[in-house]
């Protein structure tokens, strides 16, 4: 039970962190709020989800072959995993999200199936999250040696709701705020999001950098 406990706010905490980046996908879903109701979106974030979690269990399972490597390795598996979420969050907060909007698909699907498809697909066009994947792994040391089948099952489990839940409210306050929102503020959430993103890079190098000196 301490082991599921230890499990579920990081698992939680990862899979929104996963999603939250206002990138193209996030724009599409925002778009499909706005254009088409909240359950096309919502349809849409659960085929992103669904991407996303392929690229955690492919992080996942490749990290889970060398646990002997983690665990002596940890805190410098740390201190890469914060350089690579301060690489990101550097990135993130230079990044107008706005700019996605010409190559983002607003023709209205036909029907769920579509949205959920369109979702996944254009979320797992972008490999380069699995990196960033490794370092929320390496940052909130989700994956240990100790665990068994059933503490990873329960790892994915909470990836995805984390995610899931992430979409639930997004989706459900832009339809909330659908006559106030202005997608070119849009920008501010991003630099929010990278600012938070950085600040959890900070302390992660900081206690990395102390425990190995």
């Amino acid at each position: 039970m301490e082991q599921l406990l230890y499990i579920l706010p990081r698992g939680v905490a990862i899979g929104a962190l996963i999603s939250a980046p206002m990138g193209p996908i996030g724009m599409l879903i925002i778009q499909r709020t706005l254009s088409k109701g909240r359950w096309p979106a919502m349809f849409t974030g659960i085929g992103a989800a669904l991407s996303d979690l392929i690229y955690c269990l492919l992080a996942g399972f490749g990290l889970s072959f060398v646990t002997d490597f983690i665990e002596k390795q940890q805190l410098w598996l740390q201190l890469g995993g914060g350089v690579l979420l301060a690489i990101f969050a550097a990135y993130l907060f230079r990044k107008n999200p706005t700019r996605s909007l010409k190559s983002v698909e607003t023709s209205p699907p036909t029907n769920y199936w579509t949205d959920f498809v369109t979702g996944f697909l254009f979320t797992f066009s972008n490999p380069l999250i699995l990196f960033f994947i490794v370092g929320l792994f390496a940052r909130f040391c989700i994956i240990l040696p100790d665990f068994g089948v059933h503490h990873y099952i329960f790892v994915y489990v909470c990836i995805l709701s984390g995610a899931l839940m992430w979409w639930y409210g997004v989706t459900w306050l832009v339809n909330r705020l659908r006559r106030r929102v202005n997608v070119r503020s849009l920008w501010l959430v991003n630099r929010i999001i990278s600012v938070i993103l950085f600040v959890m890079a900070a302390f992660g190098i900081t206690m990395a950098i102390k425990d190995i000196l």
